[in-house]
């Protein structure tokens, strides 16, 4: 029976916003009158940018986006140059999100009104490998730090000045995290105080910077919403506990950050050089093969580096071959004669690819299907299907990539495979295969913009 009256209550409360009790809430009758949600933000990899196609993206993004969706409204992203415009904009009622990666802090919460949290960051000291990595707080002292402006990073160095009198910085409001980043790889700044997704995002661009210690406990990050809207507020919080149980927040968060923990200082760097050496040759063949198959042409090339590293005459033991080291059978289905020729073993590869993107089941998460299409690449289609019947069987959900990662694994042990119609399977190998591309193609696309 209570849980009976908790449903009619929650109902009614439901209802109750996105009607009359909306009527004493400015900010909802701010974005029901207006027919969008206006969302202040910074222009960067962890909040919104626009993408290859010039379409807008970002783990932000996707997040209001969905907001707005669930509150038929359209969005409206309005980008200030830094953290102080933005705060002093939602407090002057110029949109009705501040969404940006911001940190939920003591002094901050004395003077703004935040949502639910939505992920846990830590902030970190970063250097340029080269140097003497400081080891803590008192390392720091004499050298030259630069942190962005009204950040969470000042109100930290403020708190260990208390004890350390000596420490100094300098701030600036000029420039985004990423061009303090390049200072530090130029070597005109000592160290920096950041983020660890934000960090994480942009190390594969900056190799030659290195996370030297934490420098906080661990942080929250949530929206900021204007003062007088705590009906909006009550709003947010019960999507936000909606899209935690319906995977939703889980799914975007992979989307952005499921591979970041991939990066190799070496493997990086060779990489780097091979996109200026080895890609030209076959940079024309990928764009073209690519847009036949209606797969984007950055991740058909990050494919093949993981596959060959872009050898045309690579081979493994098993004897596969080729830039896309198709076995003997698949080439054959494909049409393609010569596996070592670049072009036919692309055309093959993509060709392959574009079947199994065809084959995975339709509900499927549309944005996850090429990760469904990948792992069936490299495990075998049956042995994806067993891993979606055996997310079943645990109560995950067997058409997000999220939780699909998550089973793999457990196809080579026993007391699952052996349940499963096509057996045992090194299942944890296409999700490290399917991490690798994502970062391939992510350093890639980052390269080619340069």
């Amino acid at each position: 029976m209570s849980r009976l009256i908790h449903t009619l209550l929650l109902i009614t409360f439901s209802a109750c916003i996105l009607t009359s009790c909306s009527e004493t809430d400015p900010v909802m009758n701010d974005i029901r009158r207006q027919g969008k949600l206006i969302v202040l933000t910074l222009n960067s990899p962890t909040t919104y940018y626009l993408g290859a196609d010039d379409t807008p993206t970002g783990f932000e993004y996707d997040l209001t986006k969905a907001l707005a969706d669930s509150l038929n409204v359209d969005v409206e992203y309005k980008i200030v140059d830094n953290i102080e415009a933005m705060l002093n904009a939602i407090n002057e009622g110029e949109g009705h999100v501040a969404a940006a990666g911001l940190t939920r802090t003591d002094v901050r919460e004395q003077k703004y009104l935040f949502g639910p949290d939505y992920r846990t960051v830590q902030q970190q000291v970063v250097c340029h490998r080269k140097s003497r990595l400081p080891k803590d707080v008192t390392d720091l002292i004499r050298r030259s730090i630069l942190v962005i402006a009204e950040s969470s990073y000042v109100e930290a160095l403020q708190e260990q000045q208390k004890n350390y009198p000596e420490l100094k910085w300098e701030t600036t409001s000029e420039l985004s995290t990423e061009q303090v980043l390049e200072k530090l790889v130029k070597r005109e700044v000592d160290c920096t105080v950041v983020d660890s997704n934000v960090f994480s995002l942009n190390h594969p661009y900056y190799p030659s910077l290195k996370e030297a210690f934490p420098f906080s406990e661990k942080q929250s990050l949530a929206w900021v919403l204007p003062s007088d809207s705590e009906i909006f507020k009550q709003t947010v919080t019960d999507w936000f506990e909606k899209i935690e149980s319906n995977s939703m927040l889980n799914i975007i968060n992979e989307r952005y950050y499921g591979y970041v923990d991939i990066f190799d200082f070496y493997n990086n760097h060779i990489y780097l050089k091979r996109i200026k050496s080895r890609l030209p040759r076959y940079e024309t063949a990928f764009r073209e093969v690519a847009e036949q198959y209606q797969i984007p042409w950055t991740l058909l090339a990050a494919q093949s580096y993981q596959e060959s590293h872009w050898n045309a005459g690579a081979r493994s033991h098993t004897g596969v071959r080729g830039l896309m080291m198709l076995t003997q059978t698949t080439a054959k289905a494909m049409g393609i004669k010569k596996r070592t020729d670049p072009r036919q073993s692309i055309k093959g590869g993509a060709k392959y690819l574009s079947q199994l993107i065809k084959r995975v089941p339709e509900d499927v998460v549309a944005d996850d299907r090429i990760w469904f299409a990948l792992a069936a690449y490299n495990v075998g289609f049956g042995h994806l299907l067993d891993a979606r019947k055996l997310a079943r069987d645990l109560g995950k959900s067997p058409s997000t990539w999220h939780d699909l990662k998550e089973v793999l694994p457990l196809l080579s042990q026993k007391k699952y495979y052996k349940k499963l119609k096509y057996g045992y399977a090194r299942g944890a190998e296409p999700v490290k295969y399917i991490d690798r591309i994502r970062y391939y193609q992510d350093v890639l696309v980052n390269a080619l913009s340069e």
